[in-house]
């Protein structure tokens, strides 16, 4: 099965890339609040990744996105346990975020249209 939420049959269908979706996740994630990869694991969940997203997943982008500044991160020392990174957004950051809801804006149009093409095209309500 490909991924797409139809259990009915096995498609072709690319179906949904989530794991190109998770740096805006992240970013919107990073500027309602700063956090650490543990507790965006967990609220990435909002956006559709089932059970959390993949530790290695979101650390890779964590990096990446530091690494071209977008967040930046501190160690926390303070209070009990292992000293943990804390990631906050950057104004550059905050730029791509708008950049990206842009973009998503403009792929849902696509989508509608698409939707409303085949609906016409194979006369269904829905």
């Amino acid at each position: 099965m490909c991924g797409c939420g139809n259990k009915g049959h096995t498609c072709e269908c690319q179906g949904p890339r989530m794991e190109r979706f998770i740096q805006p996740c992240m970013l919107l994630l990073l500027h309602e609040k700063p956090a650490h990869g543990y507790e965006l694991m967990e609220r990435l969940k909002e956006f559709g990744f089932e059970d959390g997203a993949d530790p290695g997943l979101v650390y890779r982008n964590l990096r990446k996105m530091e690494e071209s500044g977008w967040i930046e991160s501190e160690w926390e020392t303070e209070g009990a346990g292992p000293a943990k990174r804390l990631y906050k957004i950057t104004a550059e950051g905050i730029d791509l975020l708008h950049d990206w809801s842009l973009h998503i804006e403009r792929g849902i149009e696509r989508l509608r249209n698409f939707q409303e093409r085949y609906r016409q095209s194979f006369g269904k309500d829905n």
